[in-house]
Order: structure tokens, then sequence, then C-alpha cells
């Protein structure tokens, strides 16, 4: 039994879901001098599914790492990573964070009055000594057709950057979208349906 657990991401959205959960962390995020940008860069013709476990579970590797250098007491490691997908789109599926105002406006575009797919895979690692377990997590998002006025000011908020696929269903850009199918936790960026199941495997307990 354990009675906490290593989140290896800084994303406030996940340690809020985890205090939803009721799940004590302490945080184990990657160091400034760690490339994290190599590992999230798709590979050529990569599939948004694949692309996302292989991300989530090269994090997990990265966090136990870091895990072996810090002398720290053993408890189980929780990796995440999101993405968004638009199967069948011309300059591929996987929609990743914005590099910049242009590639928001692009990416907005690309979703504007479509339906997309919002992937998270959850990785534990649960025994220091083997392979951390991965879920994924698939939600369709239905998207309104947006102005390009919209599009502006939306970007002009700032909201758009950091997240993959350019918008945040927990701020603004959930006036954007009319219905989801799937895990509205799962598309803000830690499934806890899947998180749930994972923890229960690991025996974590929760408050």
């Amino acid at each position: 039994m354990y009675s906490f657990i290593y989140l290896a991401s800084q994303s406030p959205r996940r340690q809020e879901l985890l205090k939803q959960m009721g799940v004590r962390y302490e945080m184990l995020a990657p160091n400034s001098g760690e490339d994290s940008e190599s590992i999230e860069t798709p590979l050529l013709h990569e599939k948004a599914r694949a692309y996302v476990e292989r991300v989530t579970l090269a994090k997990s590797t990265a966090a136990l790492a870091r895990w072996q250098k810090s002398g720290l007491a053993w408890a189980p490691i929780l990796c995440a990573d999101t993405t968004v997908s638009l199967p069948g789109n011309s300059e591929g599926e996987i929609l990743g964070k914005p590099t910049d105002v242009t590639d928001a406006a692009r990416i907005l575009n690309m979703l504007s009055g479509k339906t997309h797919e919002v992937l998270t895979a959850v990785a534990l690692t649960i025994d220091p000594s083997q392979q951390a377990l991965c879920l994924v997590q698939v939600s369709r998002v239905h998207f309104a057709k947006l102005s390009p006025e919209q599009i502006a000011a939306y970007i002009a908020s700032g909201e758009p950057f950091g997240k993959a696929g350019a918008y945040g269903i927990q701020g603004h850009g959930g006036t954007f979208i009319p219905s989801i199918e799937g895990s509205y936790s799962g598309i803000m960026g830690l499934p806890i349906f899947e998180t749930a199941q994972l923890l229960e495997r690991a025996q974590v307990t929760c408050t």
C-alpha cells in the first residue's frame, strides 16, 4: 500500500484532478536540463495513439531516472501526455502545442467546425524494476465554426499557448465546444477513471 505517488508533470490541471480524486502526490517534475521537446516531436507518419503512448512511456523512463538520482523513498510515479488529433488531415493528424500566433491560428482554423479526437495516455510505474503500465483514453470533441474575429480574440487572450490543439476546454476554449463524447477529465489532461484503475493496481490509498 502506498499513501502517495510522485507526479512527473508540471501541469496545474493534472494536479487539480489528482486533488479532486483525493490522491496525495509529491512533484517529480523534469529538470531544466532535460530535453523534453525532442521527446514530444512526432515521428514521420506517426499515428496519434502510438505517439501519445511513446511520449508518455519516454516521460516515465526519464522520471524513473530522476527518482534513481534523488535518494527519495520509493512510491509509484505517474506520467501523462495529451495530444489532439484530426484524423485524415493532410498536414498530419497530430496537432501539438502552437509555436506562435500564426501557428495557433492555423490549428484553430483546422479545428473550426469539425470533430477531432483528444487522446491522453496515463502511465504509472508501480515497481522501479518494471516498465510502467499505460492506458490511453480517447474522446471526440465537436468544435463550433469560429469566425476570424473569434480566433484572433482567443489567441490574444494567451490561452491557446502551451496546450495541444491550441485550446483549453477548462477555460474560454470550452465555449467553442457544443458537445463531447468521452472523458472531460481526459480532455483536460488526466482521465480520472483510467488513472483510478492504475492507482488501484498499485494499491495507492486515496483520502
